[in-house]
């Protein structure tokens, strides 16, 4: 008679996409799956905020690389269309330049050749070699570090070899890659602020971080009808449908911990109820150095060796209802700095304020009229800012008035008389981001990349110290962004579904 074996129990801790995208995986993988979020929601910081007929998506505004989301909901006859309803956004951004210019970037060439030819055959030239060479380098990444989960210089060039390695472009920073076979300024502007998608400064990014742009030309920009916390509440009705038990309102407080293993999570609840969750695996959806400090109490000594993964660039975030609506916005909107260089190195390497920030604007209504109420529009208002810092700290106060400098830039733009039309607004600093959603130092998307500083690696998934602890989410490889910390869910779930296996 065969022997019987109760099922591995898993704890995750944090229901963002990371830790949801691991859970369902590994619970269609016959193990005991407990998720405990401290917030009551699901989704991290995809979130979502109703207000009087308005719906603003706090989190997320973008969706790339639909397909990475496919193993999570496929299978049973099912496909991800049964769990979500997915728009294809195009153009998929406008860009406003100070001298009056706006650029649209379109999915197909040929809308591109049309778009570029004011600027002469020189632009689009330009435009084509620089498509091209992002393909390369997307195709690179892909073909190791995404596909099998690769997460140290060592793995890097043991699966690659020197030759592989050779074809990721890691001698030039991102902008330095632009720059090399991009002329016009306005589409250097546009290339760079790629960026956007990782926090950091394109200025310091390796070159292959240019394989964003392929990103979304190759496999579209997407938008998720009634808003993306649609996406979250599809991974609710997953995890229920495989069993995974859920505990809203339970604030993680320790991991526990006995030799070379950890044994459980102690939390508290919302109305102060401790209680103890043993385990066989531990999955931290917070972000790797949070945890390290507030649950782990590790040593700073084991806590020096993750310097190199400085948190990315955080941003004030400011929702805005207006009563009329401008016809000029795009669904997704950038307004550059006049300046974008001394832009980076103002954020990224003085750690100030922006004094002429870049704005990223999103308008949903143009994809979805249900976001607001008729005649109206809905606004997302974005700009990058350093993590909270003690080189050059600020405060609340200086973020309002960061605020209202972008007020003042956007209706210098074109948003005339944007402040006289706002009926509803939200409003969220670093400070905030850092207490609701335990992040480290307010960052929106993880770990900074840098070519000096970490080669664009993020902490490793698996901890050296304790072999049934792991991470996921965008402080861990690959990164930050959803379809990457939900890559990350499912790489963490086959490492434990490998290490359970028998030798």
């Amino acid at each position: 008679m065969a022997e019987h074996r109760e099922k591995s129990r898993v704890v995750v801790i944090g229901a963002g996409i990371g830790g949801m995208s691991t859970a369902i995986m590994l619970a269609r993988g016959g193990y005991d799956v407990t998720i405990l979020e401290k917030n009551s929601h699901l989704g991290g910081k995809l979130n979502v905020l109703e207000t009087k007929g308005f719906q603003f998506d706090l989190g997320p505004s973008i969706l790339t690389l639909p397909h990475i989301f496919r193993p999570i909901f496929e299978g049973d006859g099912k496909r991800l269309e049964d769990y979500v309803s997915l728009v294809r956004v195009d153009p998929q951004w406008r860009n406003f330049y100070e001298d009056g210019t706006v650029l649209d970037l379109y999915e197909k060439t040929e809308r591109m050749r049309m778009e570029l030819a004011r600027f002469g055959p020189k632009a689009f030239e330009d435009y084509e070699r620089f498509v091209d060479y992002s393909r390369a380098q997307y195709r690179a990444v892909e073909r190791g570090y995404l596909n099998e989960g690769l997460d140290t210089f060592f793995q890097m060039m043991k699966f690659y070899g020197l030759g592989g390695a050779g074809d990721m472009d890691y001698l030039n920073t991102m902008s330095g890659g632009i720059r090399k076979r991009v002329e016009n300024p306005y589409l250097r502007d546009m290339f760079e602020y790629f960026i956007k998608y990782v926090g950091s400064s394109a200025k310091d990014a390796p070159g292959f971080m240019n394989l964003m742009p392929n990103i979304q030309l190759e496999f579209g920009l997407w938008y998720v009808q009634g808003g993306l916390y649609q996406l979250a509440v599809a991974f609710f009705r997953k995890l229920r449908e495989v069993g995974v038990q859920i505990y809203l309102g339970q604030k993680a407080t320790r991991i526990l911990q006995r030799g070379d293993r950890v044994t459980g999570v102690e939390v508290e609840s919302s109305d102060g109820i401790r209680n103890t969750y043993e385990a066989d695996y531990v999955v931290s959806n917070m972000e790797v150095i949070p945890a390290l400090q507030q649950l782990m109490n590790e040593s700073p000594a084991t806590l020096r060796k993750f310097r190199r993964f400085e948190p990315s660039c955080s941003g004030i975030i400011v929702h805005l209802g207006l009563n009329r609506t401008y016809p000029q916005l795009a669904h997704h909107n950038f307004f550059y700095s006049r300046n974008q260089h001394a832009h980076f190195d103002r954020v990224f390497h003085d750690k100030k304020l922006p004094d002429d920030p870049t704005i990223y604007l999103v308008a949903p209504t143009r994809s979805d009229p249900t976001q607001a109420p008729p005649g109206c529009d809905n606004i997302k208002i974005l700009p990058h800012i350093p993590y909270l810092n003690d080189k050059n700290p600020y405060t609340r106060e200086q973020c309002v008035e960061l605020k209202e400098l972008c007020l003042d830039k956007l209706e210098r733009m074109g948003l005339t008389d944007l402040r006289r039309h706002v009926v509803v607004e939200d409003f969220w600093t670093p400070f905030d981001i850092e207490e609701k959603y335990a992040s480290n130092r307010g960052s929106i998307y993880g770990v900074v990349s840098d070519r000096m500083r970490n080669f664009s690696f993020k902490a490793p998934k698996q901890s050296s110290k304790y072999r049934n602890l792991f991470f996921v989410g965008g402080s861990v490889n690959p990164g930050g962004g959803m379809p990457m910390v939900s890559l990350c869910g499912q790489h963490v779930a086959r490492m434990i579904i490998n290490q359970g296996k028998p030798e």
